[in-house]
């Protein structure tokens, strides 16, 4: 494989990543409702927000956030690389990346022997700091809200803050989590309106669909790590 079929292979990758996970926060509108609608309904009613302004700084925190996490995974990530022999770790890496991605992905089905019980911070801690962010007033309030929604234990987001340790630079895994992010805005954005009038088996329904691109994502991740590996370890050994 020379340079160019290479670099083509990791933009066609790329950009294949930012869609699924766009399409996961797309897809994940049923999980997103089912897990946070509550708490995101429950946060404006005591916020007693008026206008446009409490809306947009919690979600502009929660995504923000996302953002902050793709790119602290990718500087992980990158470090993690330099630390070995760079082309063999880097397959390590992607191809470690994509089975945790896979398992999240069987998380989310319901079929995974492993359960996910791990988040960005400790759940309870952030469960009192959302329960005082509305004592802070609407915007303020709504912020530091939606900044803690952002760090709730999740597979859905773990799973993308995995995949976002495989970016080829800390930008990109930023621009990973941003387009995840904006894949689960219209869902969290109108929470407050969809909260219970989703069923249960369309959200359920919705969750599959999410966790089927979730795994996609894994299997291409580990496949990519697979194939780079192999190269490397021709070249190296």
């Amino acid at each position: 494989m020379d340079h160019s079929q290479h670099a083509h292979i990791a933009e066609f990758s790329a950009q294949f990543s930012y869609w699924a996970a766009f399409m996961v926060g797309i897809l994940g509108s049923g999980h997103c409702i089912g897990m946070c609608g509550g708490l995101v309904s429950g946060c404006f009613m005591k916020l007693k927000a008026v206008g446009p302004w409490p809306y947009a700084a919690y979600h502009a925190a929660r995504i923000s956030i996302y953002a902050v996490v793709g790119l602290v995974a990718a500087l992980l990530g990158t470090v993690l690389v330099a630390s070995g022999m760079t082309g063999l770790a880097q397959g390590v890496l992607q191809i470690l990346a994509g089975a945790i991605v896979i398992l999240l992905g069987l998380d989310l089905l319901g079929v995974s022997p492993i359960r996910n019980t791990y988040g960005f911070a400790p759940v309870a801690w952030l469960r009192r700091q959302f329960v005082t962010a509305t004592q802070k007033g609407p915007v303020l309030g709504a912020a530091i809200s939606g900044a803690i929604n952002g760090l709730m234990p999740c597979s859905m987001t773990m799973a993308m803050a995995v995949q976002a340790t495989t970016a080829p630079s800390p930008p990109e895994g930023m621009l990973l989590m941003l387009a995840f992010g904006a894949g689960t805005l219209p869902s969290m954005l109108f929470a407050s309106v969809l909260f219970g009038k989703l069923g249960p088996k369309l959200r359920g329904s919705l969750q599959k669909l999410a966790a089927l691109f979730v795994i996609a994502l894994g299997a291409a991740t580990l496949w990519q790590g697979l194939r780079f590996y192999l190269v490397m370890y021709k070249l190296v050994v």
